[in-house]
Protein backbone atom coordinates (compact mmCIF):
# COMPACT_ATOMS: atom_id res chain seq x y z
CA UNK A 1 0.00 0.00 0.00
CA UNK A 2 1.08 3.67 -0.90
CA UNK A 3 0.94 5.86 1.53
CA UNK A 4 -1.66 8.19 -0.42
CA UNK A 5 -4.00 5.05 0.13
CA UNK A 6 -3.21 4.69 3.61
CA UNK A 7 -3.57 8.49 4.17
CA UNK A 8 -7.27 8.22 2.15
CA UNK A 9 -8.52 5.33 4.38
CA UNK A 10 -7.39 6.91 7.70
CA UNK A 11 -9.22 9.94 7.04
CA UNK A 12 -11.92 8.01 5.77
CA UNK A 13 -12.19 6.01 8.64
CA UNK A 14 -12.15 9.18 10.55
CA UNK A 15 -14.60 11.03 8.50
CA UNK A 16 -17.17 7.75 9.35
CA UNK A 17 -16.13 7.72 12.67
CA UNK A 18 -17.37 11.52 13.06
CA UNK A 19 -20.40 10.81 11.12
CA UNK A 20 -20.94 7.92 13.50
CA UNK A 21 -20.94 9.80 16.35
CA UNK A 22 -22.88 12.31 14.84
CA UNK A 23 -25.60 10.24 14.48
CA UNK A 24 -25.51 9.03 18.06
CA UNK A 25 -25.17 12.47 19.12
CA UNK A 26 -28.51 13.76 17.10
CA UNK A 27 -30.17 10.47 18.40
CA UNK A 28 -29.79 11.54 21.81
CA UNK A 29 -30.52 14.79 20.96
CA UNK A 30 -33.63 14.05 19.82
CA UNK A 31 -34.25 11.81 22.84
CA UNK A 32 -33.86 14.27 24.99
CA UNK A 33 -35.83 16.28 23.27
CA UNK A 34 -38.71 14.01 23.25
CA UNK A 35 -38.38 13.75 27.05
CA UNK A 36 -38.06 17.51 27.66
CA UNK A 37 -41.62 17.38 25.43
CA UNK A 38 -43.18 14.70 27.40
CA UNK A 39 -42.40 16.45 30.78
CA UNK A 40 -43.76 19.84 29.60
CA UNK A 41 -46.84 18.32 28.39
CA UNK A 42 -47.21 16.35 31.88
CA UNK A 43 -46.81 19.71 34.21
CA UNK A 44 -48.96 21.37 31.48
CA UNK A 45 -51.98 18.82 32.43
CA UNK A 46 -50.92 19.12 35.79
CA UNK A 47 -51.48 22.79 35.73
CA UNK A 48 -54.97 22.26 33.83
CA UNK A 49 -56.06 20.41 36.52
CA UNK A 50 -55.11 22.64 38.85
CA UNK A 51 -56.50 25.52 37.41
CA UNK A 52 -59.80 23.38 36.99
CA UNK A 53 -59.56 22.74 40.60
CA UNK A 54 -59.14 26.02 41.84
CA UNK A 55 -62.12 27.38 39.80
CA UNK A 56 -64.44 25.07 41.12
CA UNK A 57 -62.91 25.97 44.88
CA UNK A 58 -63.81 30.30 43.17
CA UNK A 59 -67.16 29.03 42.29
CA UNK A 60 -68.15 27.41 45.73
CA UNK A 61 -66.85 30.27 47.21
CA UNK A 62 -68.75 33.01 45.30
CA UNK A 63 -71.97 30.86 45.53
CA UNK A 64 -71.01 31.20 49.62
CA UNK A 65 -70.47 34.91 49.64
CA UNK A 66 -73.65 35.41 47.45
CA UNK A 67 -75.73 33.12 50.26
CA UNK A 68 -74.00 35.28 53.16
CA UNK A 69 -74.83 38.56 50.94
CA UNK A 70 -78.78 37.27 50.78
CA UNK A 71 -78.54 36.86 54.97
CA UNK A 72 -79.55 40.20 56.50
CA UNK A 73 -77.26 41.94 58.50
CA UNK A 74 -74.52 39.16 57.44
CA UNK A 75 -75.25 36.01 59.48
CA UNK A 76 -77.75 34.17 61.27
CA UNK A 77 -77.37 35.52 64.94
CA UNK A 78 -79.68 35.40 67.73
CA UNK A 79 -81.61 38.51 67.69
CA UNK A 80 -80.19 41.53 69.14
CA UNK A 81 -81.39 42.29 72.98
CA UNK A 82 -82.72 45.63 73.61
CA UNK A 83 -79.83 46.08 75.98
CA UNK A 84 -80.14 45.81 80.08
CA UNK A 85 -83.34 46.64 81.80
CA UNK A 86 -83.92 49.33 84.57
CA UNK A 87 -83.00 47.13 87.10
CA UNK A 88 -79.97 45.79 86.04
CA UNK A 89 -79.06 49.17 85.08
CA UNK A 90 -79.61 50.39 88.50
CA UNK A 91 -77.69 47.40 89.97
CA UNK A 92 -74.81 47.80 87.75
CA UNK A 93 -74.59 51.37 88.83
CA UNK A 94 -75.01 50.71 92.48
CA UNK A 95 -71.97 48.09 92.42
CA UNK A 96 -69.53 50.64 90.32
CA UNK A 97 -70.20 53.13 93.51
CA UNK A 98 -69.28 50.44 95.60
CA UNK A 99 -65.92 50.51 93.66
CA UNK A 100 -66.43 47.25 91.44
CA UNK A 101 -64.67 46.69 88.47
CA UNK A 102 -66.68 46.26 84.60
CA UNK A 103 -65.52 42.84 84.92
CA UNK A 104 -67.02 41.97 87.94
CA UNK A 105 -70.03 43.83 87.58
CA UNK A 106 -70.59 42.61 83.82
CA UNK A 107 -69.64 38.78 85.59
CA UNK A 108 -72.39 39.43 88.40
CA UNK A 109 -74.84 40.67 86.05
CA UNK A 110 -74.46 38.15 83.27
CA UNK A 111 -74.00 40.93 80.89
CA UNK A 112 -70.97 41.43 78.44
CA UNK A 113 -68.19 43.28 79.75
CA UNK A 114 -68.72 46.24 76.85
CA UNK A 115 -72.38 46.86 77.53
CA UNK A 116 -70.98 47.60 81.30
CA UNK A 117 -68.38 49.69 79.98
CA UNK A 118 -70.98 51.94 77.78
CA UNK A 119 -73.30 52.25 80.74
CA UNK A 120 -70.97 53.90 83.00
CA UNK A 121 -69.24 55.59 80.20
CA UNK A 122 -72.75 57.05 79.50
CA UNK A 123 -73.79 57.67 83.11
CA UNK A 124 -70.55 59.66 83.51
CA UNK A 125 -71.27 61.69 80.59
CA UNK A 126 -74.72 62.13 81.87
CA UNK A 127 -73.76 63.31 84.92
CA UNK A 128 -70.79 65.71 83.99
CA UNK A 129 -73.92 67.93 82.02
CA UNK A 130 -76.07 68.00 85.17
Amino acid sequence: MTPAVLLGAVWSGLVLGLVALSMVALLRVRSLAEAVQRETQDARLAQLAALDSLGGRIEALAARLEDVRAVPHGGNYAPARLGINLSRRSQALRLHRRGESAGQIAAELGIPVQEVKLLLKVHEIVMSTV
